[in-house]
């Protein structure tokens, strides 16, 4: 298969993954959507990309975790109390991404 429809099909599902909760629990739709398209290109990012010297188990949520930072901070100026859960779900989602990234390959 090729490397750039695996990472997609990835993508697909790491944002159907983060959103579920986002979906049950009824929040906004523009947050929603936002993850999805985050966890899509993020996905796309992390199969594609081999970062010098980082084990491959840990490029994925250290790549997530980087480039969820300015969410982070925009998120924490407003509200306190989601960052823990932003922040432990895209380590984890993003973790995953990698693991299936390198044996989907």
């Amino acid at each position: 298969m090729d490397k750039l429809l695996l990472s997609v099909i990835i993508g697909i599902v790491a944002g159907i993954i983060d959103v579920a909760p986002m979906i049950i629990q009824k929040l906004p739709k523009y947050s929603t959507i936002a993850a999805f398209v985050y966890f899509f290109f993020i996905s796309i990012i992390i199969v594609n990309i081999d970062l010098p010297h980082i084990p491959w188990w840990l490029e994925g949520g250290l790549i997530s975790f980087a480039l969820m930072i300015p969410i982070l901070i925009h998120v924490g100026h407003t509200d306190k109390k989601p960052l823990p859960i932003i922040t432990v779900n895209t380590i984890v989602i993003g973790t995953l991404v990698g693991i299936a990234g390198y044996f989907l390959k």
